[in-house]
């Protein structure tokens, strides 16, 4: 074994140390609670970050029509109505 794989071997074992106690002293012996804790961490960022990206869209939409001065839902001009229009003829 040379010299390089040695020390190679030596930093990745001391870090897989690191790693394992760190893990037991903030877990302890609730390693599968950990797990699913995080994968609950991960799936209430994911709906926070999409929650905002729809947010934002949302926004954007809004700002940008108010910014050209169109109105989201179109054009609404009233219709002239049959009674208005037409002329009596007696």
């Amino acid at each position: 074994m040379t010299a390089q794989d040695y020390d190679s071997q030596l930093l990745e074992s001391v870090s897989v140390r690191r790693r394992r106690l760190r893990d037991a002293l903030l877990f302890g012996a609730q390693r599968q609670r950990r797990s699913v804790d995080e994968r609950l961490g991960k799936v209430f960022a994911g709906i926070v970050i999409a929650a905002v990206l729809c947010a934002g869209c949302v926004g954007w939409s809004f700002v940008s029509n108010r910014i050209i001065g169109k109105s989201p839902y179109g054009t609404v001009s009233p219709t002239p109505t049959s009674s208005s229009t037409s002329t009596s003829t007696r």
